[in-house]
């Protein structure tokens, strides 16, 4: 079973979205956590909206990038949106990918427009999980 880490800088929104997902979704063949490497707390936000899909993220911890020094890393993804922040470098053992996804927590409005935002950033990242860890990899025989 792989371990892959989604990193991001606060942990609160998106890696922590990405963890549920992949957990929940592949969990059978990887093993997931996610870190920042300024941790934040969960965001409500992302708590509610996955809440939405049947996936519940509310006894998530935001974990710093340190907690993992002596982790085996098969797979470390950043999530960051690169033209907003820098995203930290983790070395793993297989495979550092970078997927950017707008940070939803940046939005500001009403409590439905930050909804919306966050909804948006869920969807496209069981997209981007579905296409990198599901189908794909079992037809690439992973």
């Amino acid at each position: 079973m792989e371990t892959v880490l989604f990193v991001c800088t606060h942990n609160s929104s998106r890696s922590q979205m990405a963890e549920g997902l992949l957990r929940d979704r592949y969990g059978d063949r990887y093993e997931v956590r996610s870190a920042g490497t300024n941790p934040g707390g969960v965001n409500p936000f992302a708590v509610k909206v996955m809440d939405e899909i049947g996936i519940d993220l509310s006894d998530h911890t935001s974990d710093h990038v340190d907690d993992y020094a002596d982790t085996p890393l098969d797979v470390v993804v950043t999530v960051c949106d690169d033209a907003a922040e820098n995203c930290p470098y983790i070395p793993a053992e297989k495979e550092n990918l970078h997927q950017g996804f707008d940070d939803p927590s940046a939005v500001e409005g009403s409590d439905e427009e930050k909804r919306a935002a966050f909804r948006r950033i869920r969807d496209e990242l069981v997209d981007w999980i579905d296409r990198r860890f599901g189908e794909a990899r079992m037809q690439a025989g992973a």
